[in-house]
């Protein structure tokens, strides 16, 4: 991960306060040679979970805050902390932010809160064929080098108890992160149950909130039209009062009117109850033309079948009257006929038709009698007598 210009996040805290057991680094060399690039392994311990802003520094041995950093780096987050592998991790420095002095340094992880949570031994940068070569001093380098040896070894001494006591306290906090864990867990579902309860009561909030503002405006709208009315009502209040006067003027003369009003209401009152009495009259009257309306119906009825039976009578009547009305015709030409034959016989034999006695009837007579001009008489005077008799049919 690339070193940025901003600062990394530090805190005053004292040495007393930092867990340098959370984070282990591994394959720290003594030395590390000058120019060249630095890479930095270290695991995470079982219940430590590292976060997005952490960072791993060079700090010159004898640091008191986290402050005091020489370079530092930015972690990488491991994508799936349950995996081993991700537990192994490792950042690169490169050469050009390393320190160029031959002091003790040690790499320390420090979390975006700014605490220590580990920290490596101490290691410097020189050359690896240093140790080789022949150091000349005097007295004092060598008792100022002793002094600063006895120094070290001092400091070693107290790192060595401080890693004893941070040993047991780990353990303490181990157990008690474990505890820790256990309630996190357990407050982490109470809370997913919270935030489902909180995001439906949200949701039943913003309902309510849009019909409350939804009514907000209803009311303000209505609010507008009742300062409309009232003002239009306390306008028709001042004309009802000017009105009201005249009312009240006017009811003097509606109290007398009143009076006469009751007189006309007795009045009124005899009248109707004698209405009343024609009314029920008039019911009955009603009842019986109902009842005779009944019986007109059904007479009705009758007389309309009784028409149909007459209508279809005169039906067959009149085609009886078509077939005599052509049967007449007929005769007629034949007595015409006959006529004609008679007076050719009557000339035949010597005879005036207009000296005889008796005279041929005509077709107007309706051939009821014989003619005495014929030998044998009227053949066809049979059919007139029956003529009335087709007739009654």
């Amino acid at each position: 991960m690339e070193e940025t210009i901003k600062d990394p996040p530090t805190s005053a805290v004292l040495l007393d306060h930092c867990h340098f057991s959370q984070v282990i680094f591994n394959s720290v060399e003594k030395f590390y040679i000058p120019g060249g690039d630095v890479t930095c392994h270290y695991t995470f311990t079982q219940h430590f979970i590292p976060r997005r802003k952490d960072w791993i520094g060079i700090f010159r041995v004898g640091w008191k805050t986290t402050r005091e950093y020489y370079t530092f780096m930015w972690v990488t987050l491991p994508i799936d902390l349950n995996n081993k592998s991700a537990k192994q991790q490792e950042v690169q420095f490169k050469a050009y932010y390393l320190p160029k002095d031959d002091e003790y340094y040690q790499f320390c992880y420090v979390d975006e809160d700014g605490v220590v949570r580990g920290a490596s031994i101490p290691f410097q940068f020189r050359p690896e064929n240093e140790e080789d070569i022949l150091v000349v001093t005097t007295q004092g380098e060598v008792e100022e080098i002793e002094q600063h040896n006895k120094e070290l070894c001092k400091e070693n001494q107290e790192l060595k108890d401080s890693c004893v006591s941070l040993q047991k306290q780990n353990s303490d906090m181990q157990a008690e992160l474990q505890k820790k864990q256990e309630e996190l867990e357990t407050l982490q579902s109470i809370n997913k149950k919270l935030e489902l309860k909180v995001k439906e009561q949200k949701d039943y909030w913003e309902t309510e909130l849009l019909q409350l503002k939804e009514q907000n405006q209803k009311m303000s709208s209505e609010n507008e039209k009742m300062g409309i009315r009232v003002d239009q009502l306390q306008a028709q209040l001042s004309t009802q009062e000017k009105e009201m006067e005249k009312l009240v003027q006017a009811d003097q003369d509606k109290t007398e009117q009143l009076e006469q009003l009751k007189k006309e209401n007795d009045h009124l009152f005899l009248s109707l109850t004698e209405q009343r009495k024609d009314q029920k009259k008039l019911e009955q009257t009603v009842e019986q033309m109902k009842q005779n309306e009944t019986t007109a119906m059904k007479k009705q009825q009758e007389l309309m079948d009784e028409n149909f039976d007459l209508s279809k009578r005169l039906s067959e009547n009149k085609i009886i009257c078509n077939a005599l009305q052509r049967e007449k015709e007929r005769l007629e030409g034949e007595n015409d006929l006959l006529k004609r034959e008679n007076s050719r016989l009557l000339s035949y034999m010597g005879l005036d038709f207009n000296s005889l006695p008796y005279q041929v009837p005509t077709s107007d007579e309706g051939g009821a009698r014989q003619n005495p001009g014929l030998a044998y008489g009227n053949p066809y005077s049979a059919l007139h007598q029956e003529m009335p008799y087709l007739q009654s049919r």
